[in-house]
């Protein structure tokens, strides 16, 4: 098995090069508008200002750099759900959609597919300039090729105001409901966020289909992913979902456990040119996708079959003098594993090829005592079976 490389549309860079170059604007421009847009994204977070997407220069930016970044991210997750049968059309819903990532991420993924039902999307977003170019990015690619069965709705209302719901129930259950990067960004200000990002989950899932998927991406970082991880644990507390992946299990998150701790995701990627020439202008190094997120369901699927062998990588595979090792997740918590270079053999071979967010089997781990105490760190022995059951 090999790892999947992530690439993107031809058609989808052209649609935005497009739509950037109506605007005029340099590419020094753009790209040194990238770098401060990152900076409040990662550094500067309290300032970040919601209504980004108004501004015209910042718009550009995010067009040019971070939707073909964030919209590669879905496009993986896409292919990491399981797609229920529809006898309609596949019904998609994009709350705090900004210029269309997700939204066109499923167009084109729809595309690829041939699918011979519909698609139908209903954009929502509280900036009217966002939505105007995520139209602009579905037209320009419904004339590179023909999406005659696909159409697009868009929606302006700030999702905080749960407005977008009536508007919502107006629509057929909806097959996916995606909540990229947004979810974050939103309640920031209230006593209580993570309840109240849990309640508008709660909302998006009253409209989910019953074999349908909720996906929520965030930031990689510490603050949005443990929050996210913090979401998670409220919708399993109340028994409003459960977790198609990443996790293997319902139980509260281990990486709350510890304050320093969180989990995302790090995915193998090859970055278009223009992302490169990004890069190079401002110092960037966009080698790998970095994202923390949720797949949700209503009707206990999950993404392998859940047993207490099986556990996913929440770690790189740390090459240490004499062993390798890395952090493993399961329901009985996060533990780390390693294996001594000595004790290498044909039936632990895959521990090899370990890496973040792949889900591995083994058939039994070691924890050996010392002075009377039992070592947190597990070892894998020379005949114990190593299985990749999942790669990423």
């Amino acid at each position: 098995m090999q790892r999947l490389n992530a690439t993107i549309s031809a058609i989808i860079l052209d649609a935005i090069r497009e739509l950037i170059a109506c605007e005029g604007l340099s590419q020094k421009q753009v790209a040194e508008a990238v770098g401060g847009l990152s900076w409040f994204f990662t550094k500067d977070r309290e300032s970040l200002n919601r209504a980004y997407m108004d501004d015209r220069l910042l718009r550009a930016a995010y067009l040019q750099y971070f939707l073909p970044v964030n919209l590669v991210k879905i496009q993986l997750l896409l292919g990491e759900m399981t797609v229920p049968e529809v006898d309609s059309a596949f019904s998609v819903l994009d709350l705090g959609s900004g210029p269309g990532t997700g939204t066109l991420a499923v167009l084109d993924w729809w595309h690829q597919q041939q699918s011979s039902h519909g698609l139908s999307v209903t954009a929502v977003d509280g900036s009217p300039e966002a939505l105007k170019q995520a139209r602009q990015l579905w037209d320009r690619y419904g004339q590179a090729v023909d999406i005659g069965k696909a159409n697009l709705q868009t929606y302006e209302t700030d999702l905080e105001r749960r407005l977008w719901l009536e508007q919502a129930r107006q629509r057929p259950p909806f097959d996916l409901i995606i909540i990229g990067n947004s979810l974050n960004e939103i309640y920031a200000d209230v006593q209580d966020p993570i309840q109240m990002r849990a309640g508008l989950v709660v909302e998006a899932l009253s409209l989910l289909a019953r074999n349908g998927t909720v996906m929520i991406v965030e930031p990689a970082l510490r603050e949005t992913s443990r929050g996210l991880h913090q979401v998670r644990d409220w919708l399993l507390q109340g028994k409003h979902c459960t977790v198609y992946s990443p996790c293997l299990h319902e139980d509260g998150c281990p990486a709350l456990v510890n304050p320093t701790d969180w989990c995302h995701e790090e995915r193998a990627w090859e970055p278009p040119v223009v992302i490169q020439q990004v890069d190079a202008e401002v110092g960037f190094i966009k080698d790998a996708l970095k994202f923390s997120y949720l797949l949700l369901r209503k009707d206990g699927k999950t993404v392998v079959e859940r047993r207490t062998d099986v556990y996913r990588v929440v770690s790189e595979l740390r090459e240490l003098k004499g062993e390798k090792r890395a952090w493993l997740c399961n329901e009985q918590g996060r533990q780390e594993v390693g294996r001594q270079d000595r004790l290498a053999s044909p039936a632990n071979a895959a521990f090899d090829q370990w890496h973040r967010g792949a889900i591995v089997q083994i058939e039994k781990i070691v924890h050996k005592e010392r002075r009377g105490k039992v070592s947190g760190l597990g070892r894998i022995e020379p005949d114990a079976a190593v299985k990749i059951v999942r790669l990423v």
